[in-house]
């Protein structure tokens, strides 16, 4: 038992002190680079805190169980949404830019039609796969593509405020500390995440607290926990596009890229329809509620228009209890009460 509660303190500090750090890692290389940390935190805190997933999924097609990497892949995208921006709407509210509002958002919206187009049929195909990696492809494509415009748009804003820039010099960005602390920092919150994990678990067992009560709980919010950790810590310091991004990149890393590689290795034939009837439409429905719960939070005074949306402690509330009936309705499922 001491073990256990050790590996949950040491787990734990551990968490919030990488959170801290990939957070600083993230912002460096996106100043570094003059780019967007709301792509920064789309693209590479996406992709990385999503690592775990797209491992799974390549292991279970290996091993012939590619079912085990769609259900890890659409839980994962409602913990991200419900659980992971409720947590940090809570703690610190949310500002959501014009761009994700009505760009990226819509776009996660798009590929969520796309995947229930592909599976309802109760397949994943080789060709349902493919198509789900080209449209990576292709959203990632267009948005480093929007990105680099956008980049030579701030260049030529800069060149001219050059007098101002010489007055007063920018600070400098060590680009190899940025990215010493980025890979750093992801790979002692995903050690952490599973040192608090693997104690929690022991814990509750030598408590004689049930595998299923576990399973809904400990596992469900421990698989989640990167995404959490480093959106609490983003929020936290007013970073909220890499939040945002981070939540956003990671679904579209879980939907397209996980399920699409799981797929490809070994076709998914007559999934589980628990996944069809609860996890698909709950996923889905999460996904337009994220759209549709942003309100317009800041006006431009110049041309009067909103440029800022997003949701704070009510809409965070809101998200939470959906996740906790979500946790609930597993529960019965698998008692067979439903």
């Amino acid at each position: 038992m001491i073990l256990f509660i050790a590996a949950i303190v040491v787990g734990l500090i551990l968490l919030v002190w990488s959170a801290d750090r990939f957070v600083d890692g993230a912002v460096g290389v996106a100043q570094f680079l003059g780019m967007s940390t709301f792509l920064i935190g789309m693209v590479i805190v996406g992709f990385g805190t999503s690592a775990p997933e797209i491992v799974v999924s390549i292991l279970s097609a290996l091993n012939n169980s590619p079912q085990l990497a769609l259900g890890n892949a659409y839980g994962s995208n409602i913990a991200n949404i419900a659980l992971i921006l409720g947590a940090t709407a809570v703690i610190a509210p949310l500002v959501v830019h014009k761009q994700a509002m009505f760009r990226d958002i819509p776009i996660l919206v798009l590929v969520t039609v796309l995947t229930i187009l592909l599976v309802k049929d109760g397949n994943v195909s080789f060709a349902d796969g493919l198509v789900l990696l080209l449209a990576f492809v292709v959203v990632m494509g267009f948005n480093i593509w929007q990105e680099l415009k956008a980049r030579r748009q701030r260049k030529k804003a800069k060149a001219a405020a050059l007098a101002d820039e010489l007055a007063e010099p920018a600070e400098k960005v060590s680009i190899v500390k940025s990215l010493l602390w980025l890979f750093v920092g992801l790979g002692i919150l995903i050690l952490s995440s599973r040192m608090l994990v693997w104690g929690a678990i022991g814990m509750a067992q030598a408590l004689g607290v049930s595998d299923l009560l576990i399973g809904l709980t400990i596992v469900a919010v421990g698989t989640s926990l990167p995404e959490l950790a480093s959106s609490i810590a983003a929020a936290r310091r007013g970073e909220n596009d890499l939040a945002v991004g981070n939540v956003i990149g990671s679904n579209l890393f879980n939907t397209l890229v996980v399920v699409g590689i799981a797929a490809v290795i070994s076709p998914i034939r007559a999934m589980d329809p628990a996944v069809l009837s609860r996890d698909l439409p709950i996923m889905s429905a999460l996904t337009l509620l994220l759209f549709f719960i942003c309100i317009p939070l800041k006006k431009n005074n110049r041309y009067n228009k909103v440029n800022k949306y997003g949701f704070g402690r009510i809409g965070g509330a809101l998200f939470l209890m959906l996740y906790i009936g979500y946790l609930v309705l597993l529960g019965l499922n698998a008692n067979g009460v439903i």
